[in-house]
């Protein structure tokens, strides 16, 4: 999990690396359309799209915008679109392992727009299980650490089933098992607990330390770049900045 708090420090220093709100909108949109039309359209009966209209909502987008991404989903009208995810694994410089998920209706130019990003910033794309064995597919949930006390919440994880809790200035963050996500989040917000968000993740088993300042600055840019792509929703990473690399960033 170390590796996931440094990471998260080096977003807080550089500044919020989400999109645009226009392009912030289209892949909440995305994951809205493949969770209706892997689970159907009728959120009570499909947790997925449940906590995809939840992000959406965290985020203010308009209601229309959520109705649309569900139709689409569902092959209703004009715009709808056969949006396929597809996981693809890559190398960052110095080593770094990167599992890219991708949420598409043309699978040619999101693997062409991949291998242009990789190309440009020093990063090469791996072949099938290259990457993807450091890793685990866990569920993630996450709690404001000032809305309730290290300790209650410890208590009522785990009698949801959660597997791990950690906890930084601003989050608590629980770790499930995949098959259990939703079922772990309904049973905290059954308990009074707002949660801040609930998604299926990639875990890496161990991370990679990078302590040269300059190419810590490489994996910065080229996660960034893939985060900017139109058909990327998630980059998930081991990157494991050391604090000396990561003061760089606050210059």
């Amino acid at each position: 999990m170390a590796g996931h708090s440094k990471w998260s420090k080096v977003k807080h220093i550089k500044g919020p690396l989400d999109q645009k709100r226009g392009a912030l909108f289209s892949k909440l949109a995305k994951e809205i359309t493949v969770a209706a039309r892997l689970g159907g359209g009728d959120p009570g009966g499909n947790p997925r799209l449940r906590s995809a209209i939840l992000a959406a909502r965290a985020q203010s987008m308009p209601n229309d915008n959520i109705d649309r991404a569900i139709k689409r989903g569902n092959g209703e009208g004009v715009e709808a679109a056969n949006i396929e995810e597809i996981v693809y694994e890559a190398y960052a410089p110095g080593g770094v392992a990167l599992v890219i998920e991708v949420a598409t209706d043309n699978r040619n130019r999101a693997a062409a727009d991949l291998r242009l990003v990789l190309a440009k910033n020093h990063g090469t794309l791996a072949t099938p299980g290259a990457v993807s064995y450091m890793f685990h597919r866990k569920g993630r949930i996450t709690v404001p650490a000032a809305s309730l006390g290290e300790e209650r919440l410890l208590e009522l994880v785990i009698d949801a089933g959660g597997e791990e809790m950690t906890t930084d200035d601003e989050h608590h963050a629980i770790t499930t098992a995949p098959d259990h996500l939703y079922a772990v989040a309904d049973s905290l917000k059954g308990a009074g607990v707002q949660t801040d968000s609930q998604k299926l993740t990639f875990v890496p088993e161990t991370q990679v330390i990078v302590d040269d300042p300059a190419v810590a600055a490489q994996v910065v840019r080229l996660i960034e770049a893939l985060e900017d792509c139109d058909d990327v929703q998630h980059v998930h990473t081991n990157f494991a900045p050391t604090e000396a690399a990561i003061a760089q960033f606050s210059h």
